[in-house]
């Protein structure tokens, strides 16, 4: 068993192997996989069978920059999409405080809640705006 074992090691040296990206297109194309069972269209299973194709290329790519930098711009993606959904929920939560973007850098102010008409200042880039909270 040792021998097989140090076989695959030795096999996966300077490879790349898996990450966010690669568990996402595997996870992906087995869903993809599950559902083609049920809705029968070749379209579904080429899918599959490309996204998993993809998936062990990626894994056993021995060329790790550039896996690399793939697995960056998904992360970066993936947070673009979850974060926006994250900011709301804390705005959505809190009762005390009004939640304002500033007009010139989009940064997201925290203001309290019932002052009537205040004057907001960004303290990235130094903006006032009036807002009523």
């Amino acid at each position: 068993m040792n021998k097989l074992r140090d076989k695959f090691q030795n096999f996966m040296e300077g490879r790349y192997g898996i990450d966010e990206l690669g568990r996402f297109s595997m996870f992906l194309s087995l869903g993809l996989i599950v559902v083609s069972f049920f809705v029968a269209t070749l379209i579904l299973s080429t899918l599959a069978v490309l996204l998993l194709v993809w998936g062990y290329f990626r894994m056993l790519s021995r060329n790790q920059t550039k896996r690399w930098e793939e697995n960056q711009k998904f992360l970066e993606v993936k947070e673009r999409f979850f974060g926006f959904f994250r900011g709301k929920s804390r705005a959505f939560k809190d009762k005390d405080h009004c939640y304002f973007k500033c007009p010139n850098c989009k940064k997201l102010l925290r203001v309290p809640k019932g002052k009537g008409n205040i004057s907001i200042h960004c303290p990235q880039c130094h903006t006032d705006f009036v807002k009523r909270t």
